[in-house]
């Protein structure tokens, strides 16, 4: 199944359901409001969900219209929570030999995750707000997971029966704040702007073999005022995101609408390209000591889409706006 929510004057939005191909959309208004409303109550609702999503796929929907991304909130524009890994190992190397950081003898061992805001998530086409373009703009790409209601002391090998649905992630970052919040040693604020996504939630069964293992194994690819810049697969991730879950639950319970990044999409392979800006700077002060290409300014575009090997994008496509505030 994939969702969107459609803007309708409320907080969390209007609940539709979207054809596999994108082409359409119904309202399903009759079986839950919003999608936050449908994934705590998703045991009772997913088989009428289910039912008109097959319907809508089979042409057999009689209310069905265009699907219109421009007018798509984030699929969950407000969550109970926002949990953000640094899930690719590679992306961490980077940064770690480009500023001489002390080694983490847990690098491989414990995720790094931290905490961000929740409150605020934005469209697809939303144009992104910035107080000052000093702060150092970055985007990140990233997938991520809604999840189900998960115990404390749910393991890994447990954890991924609480993915409800996957969802591709810009995460806003501010890299001159970031450090500064980071030697505090109390975690991120400023640094973290409210997160983009892309306008459609899916369930795992819309990748098919794509999701494995716990991972999304699709090609996301980056661009930047219309050049590519990354074309990362997400299969390189190290840590499942059952793994994150379980370190997540470790001392206390997840609720359920919970939404789980991945941290920046990232590969060993210079050819892949890279998912943000940071990353970029940091491979040309390791290769030509110094970094060359700057972060966003006014009026710079972002676009992300997740493909599949038929080039297809099952969440459908982020374009973002740089703007000043």
């Amino acid at each position: 199944m994939k969702f969107a929510s459609y803007h309708d004057g409320s907080r969390d939005g209007q609940l539709w359901v979207v054809s596999r191909d994108l082409q359409s959309a119904v309202p399903a208004a009759g079986i839950a409001p919003s999608l936050l409303s449908a994934i705590e109550d998703w045991q009772a609702v997913a088989p009428r969900l289910e039912a008109l999503s097959a319907r809508l796929n089979d042409g057999q929907e009689p209310f069905a219209t265009r699907f219109e991304p421009q007018r798509c909130l984030a699929p969950l524009p407000r969550a109970p929570q926002w949990l953000d890994a640094s899930a690719f190992l590679n992306h961490g190397r980077l940064m770690d030999r480009a500023f001489d950081n002390p080694p983490n003898p847990d690098f491989e061992t414990i995720p790094l995750i931290y905490q961000g805001a929740s409150d605020d998530f934005r469209g697809p086409l939303a144009d992104m707000e910035f107080a000052d373009d000093a702060l150092g703009i970055d985007m990140e790409g990233e997938f991520g997971v809604v999840l189900s209601q998960v115990p404390m002391g749910t393991t890994a090998a447990q954890a991924e029966a609480h993915v409800l649905l996957l969802v591709q992630i810009n995460d806003w970052s501010l890299r001159a704040v970031g450090p500064r919040e980071m030697r505090a040693g109390f975690g991120f604020l400023q640094a973290k702007p409210s997160t983009g996504f892309a306008p459609v939630a899916i369930t795992p069964d819309e990748i098919g073999p794509h999701w494995r293992d716990g991972r999304v194994g699709l090609t996301l690819h980056v661009d930047i005022n219309g050049r590519e810049v990354g074309r990362a697969h997400g299969g390189e991730m190290h840590f499942s995101f059952g793994e994150l879950i379980a370190h997540c639950a470790r001392t206390r319970r997840l609720s359920a609408g919970t939404i789980l990044g991945s941290g920046t999409v990232s590969n060993a392979d210079r050819a892949a390209g890279s998912s943000c800006i940071s990353e970029i700077r940091v491979i040309e002060m390791l290769d030509d000591g110094a970094a060359r290409t700057p972060f966003l300014s006014w009026g710079d575009r972002v676009r992300m889409q997740a493909r599949l090997p038929d080039g297809s994008a099952p969440f459908g496509t982020i374009e973002q706006r740089v703007v000043k505030a």
